[in-house]
């Protein structure tokens, strides 16, 4: 363990926020752990017609049918081939309506890091791939620039994408197949 993951993890349980980091090309990104409902090799899903391209699909996870999210396309990043570190980590997504579960595709999963919220830098303007209005802040993790999401913001507009098709509304509409 590295000298700065030591000073972040001998802080306090609730001083520090946990977040589960995943990758999307070389960058490296986070969500709060408490989000996370799962991790789960990617499968397929099937597609939603008049849906957004960053938009997959949906898949009946434990019964439930759940939006899948490509995070490349999502954030207009160069399109990958799915590997064998290709993964769906599985969120809950709060909006003022109702929570809902989603599934984000990423690269690979990294690790668990906590990270004091003092530490949290707000995030400037980009200009490039990533709005900042879906970032709740920058980390840095042994020298790396870590970019912590809010994933509220960024998946509820997904989410409501898919919801307009009557998909996410009605689970029992093909899910009993």
């Amino acid at each position: 363990m590295s000298k700065s993951q030591t000073a972040s993890t001998v802080e306090p349980l609730d001083a520090a926020d946990q977040y589960l980091t995943f990758m999307l090309g070389n960058e490296e990104f986070g969500v709060e752990i408490l989000r996370v409902q799962g991790i789960q090799g990617w499968d397929s899903a099937t597609p939603i017609p008049n849906s957004p391209d960053y938009v997959l699909g949906v898949t009946n996870l434990r019964g439930s049918i759940v939006p899948i999210i490509d995070l490349r396309r999502r954030f207009e990043l160069a399109e990958q081939d799915f590997g064998p570190t290709t993964v769906v980590i599985v969120v809950r997504v709060e909006s003022p309506n109702q929570d809902r579960t989603v599934g984000m595709v990423v690269d690979g999963v990294s690790e668990v890091y906590s990270v004091n919220p003092e530490e949290v830098q707000p995030a400037p303007q980009f200009g490039g791939n990533v709005d900042t209005l879906f970032v709740k802040g920058l980390a840095t993790i042994d020298e790396r620039m870590l970019i912590l999401l809010d994933i509220d913001r960024l998946l509820h507009d997904s989410i409501e994408a898919v919801t307009e098709a009557d998909v996410v509304e009605d689970p029992d509409d093909g899910a009993s197949e």
